[in-house]
C-alpha cells in the first residue's frame, strides 16, 4: 500500500505531530508499507493562485478579513506546492491539518483521504488574545470542521474530550474515531538521579494558551512558603519577553532557567523530576506522556487530553486551570515528598509505555488503512501484499 503523509510543518519543526508522523513513517517502512510524508516550507509565501472551493459554506462571505484572507492565502500556497511536487498517485493521503487535507481532496478526489484533527486552531487563537469567541474568524475555522467531515473518507482525532469539543460542529461526531498520541520508547531513557533541590521543567510553545503566568505565580507563592525549587523552561514564542519580565516582577528570575527552542527535549527531560504545564487548554497533550516516559513527576491542568492521561492522586496531580494556588499545593505535595513524587512518576511512566506506545499506534492505524487497501484495482495496480 502506498500512503502520503500530508503535514503542514515540515517534520523538524516542534510539536507532538511533527515529532510523532516520522516515526509511524519508519514502522510501516519496515513492514513492507510505502509511506512518503510531504509539508510545505516556510519559504512559500503568496505563490498560489488555485481557487479555493468550499461546498458547505460559501467562503465568499469571509473574504476581506485580514486572519481569514491569510488563512486562504496558505491554502492557495499549499495547493500551489502541492502541485509542483506531488506527481504520483497515493492508495490512500493521511492528512494532519485542515488545509492540507482540504488541498488533497481538491487536487486528488479519487483518493480515499483520512484526515486527524489534532488540536483546535481558533481556540488557540481566542486563549492567545488574537481572535474573539464567536467573532467571523472563530465562524470560518469551526465551519472548516464541517468542510472536513463532508469532504473526507474519515476523521480521527487524539482524545475523547476533543471528540465532544467537535461535537457541536458535525453533523455525526459519533463517527470520529479516536487514536491517542503514540510515542516510539526507545527515544526516552529515564536516567536516575538525585537532586538536592528539586527541578522543574516544562516544554511548550511560550504563548497564553499554556498558562505560565499561571504557573509563574504559584512558583512565587511557594518561594514564599520556604520550599526551594529550580524552573527550566524549554520553548519560544512571542510573550517569551513578558514572562521574563513577570519573572523578574515576582522575584524569580534567579530561580527560573529559559533555554529557548530545542529540537529534542526528551534528551533533556530526565534530569529533571517534575513536569508541569498548566494549559488553559490541550487537544492531547502530548509532552506529558513524553514526560512520563522520562520518568518525570507530572501535574497539569484538569482540560482537555491532559486530563485523560492523569488520574489525580494515582500517576500524577491535576489542578483547576487558572488557579496559582492549587498549582502551588500540589507542586508543594511533589517538591516535599521525593518517596510521593517518584511513585507518581513510576505510575505515569507505567500508563504511557502501556497505552501510549507507538506499537499501538501503528496497529490502530493499520487496521484503518486496511479498510482502503483495494481501491486502485482500475488502475491495473495490484493489490499490495499483507504486511508481515
Amino acid at each position: 500500500m502506498d500512503i502520503l503523509q500530508a503535514l503542514f510543518f515540515p517534520p523538524e519543526q516542534p510539536g507532538g505531530v511533527s515529532s510523532m508522523v516520522p516515526y509511524i513513517q519508519e514502522r510501516f517502512n519496515k513492514m513492507n508499507w510505502q509511506m512518503e510524508l510531504f509539508s510545505i516550507p516556510k519559504r512559500v509565501r503568496g505563490k498560489g493562485q488555485e481557487e479555493v472551493i468550499f461546498e458547505t459554506f460559501d467562503v465568499k462571505e469571509f473574504e476581506g478579513n485580514l486572519t481569514i484572507d491569510k488563512y486562504l492565502q496558505t491554502f492557495r500556497d499549499y495547493a500551489w506546492w502541492t502541485r509542483l511536487r506531488v506527481h504520483k498517485r497515493y492508495d490512500l493521503i493521511h492528512a494532519h491539518h485542515p488545509i492540507a487535507a482540504l488541498v488533497m481532496k481538491q487536487l486528488f478526489p479519487e483518493t480515499p483521504l483520512l484526515m486527524t484533527i489534532h488540536s483546535s486552531y481558533e481556540r488557540e487563537l481566542i486563549l492567545n488574545g488574537r481572535i474573539v469567541e464567536g467573532g467571523q474568524e472563530h465562524r470560518f475555522l469551526t465551519a472548516i470542521y464541517k468542510e472536513l467531515e463532508a469532504k473526507t473518507d474519515g476523521l480521527l482525532t487524539v482524545s475523547e474530550s476533543f471528540r465532544s469539543y467537535l461535537a457541536p460542529y458535525l453533523n455525526s461526531p459519533e463517527n470520529i474515531k479516536i487514536i491517542p498520541n503514540g510515542f516510539d520508547e526507545k527515544r526516552f531513557r529515564p536516567i536516575a538521579h538525585e537532586n538536592e533541590v528539586a527541578q522543574l521543567i516544562t516544554v511548550c510553545r511560550l504563548v497564553p494558551a499554556k498558562g505560565l503566568d499561571t504557573l509563574f505565580h504559584a512558583c512565587a507563592e511557594l518561594k514564599r512558603r520556604g520550599k526551594p525549587f529550580v524552573l527550566h523552561i524549554i520553548g519560544d514564542g512571542p510573550i517569551r519577553e513578558e514572562l521574563e519580565q513577570l519573572a523578574v516582577e515576582l522575584d524569580l528570575y534567579d530561580d527560573i532557567i529559559f533555554y529557548g527552542y530545542m529540537l529534542h527535549p526528551e534528551e533533556f527531560m530526565p534530569f529533571f523530576d517534575i513536569f508541569v504545564l498548566p494549559s488553559r487548554a490541550e487537544a492531547f497533550g502530548s509532552v506529558f506522556a513524553e514526560a512520563a516516559l522520562c520518568l518525570l513527576a507530572l501535574v497539569g491542568t484538569r482540560v482537555g487530553g491532559i486530563a485523560e492521561q492523569i488520574e489525580h492522586g494515582v500517576n500524577g496531580l491535576l489542578v483547576p486551570p487558572e488557579d496559582p494556588i492549587a498549582l502551588c499545593d500540589a507542586l508543594e505535595q511533589m517538591v516535599s515528598d521525593p518517596t510521593y513524587r517518584y511513585n507518581m512518576a513510576r505510575s505515569a511512566w507505567n500508563k504511557a509505555k502501556q497505552v501510549y506506545s507507538l506499537q499501538r499506534v501503528i496497529a490502530q492505524l493499520k487496521e484503518v488503512y486496511s479498510l482502503y487497501q483495494q481501491p486502485m484495482l482500475n488502475d491495473a495496480k495490484s493489490a499490495p501484499s499483507s504486511p508481515d
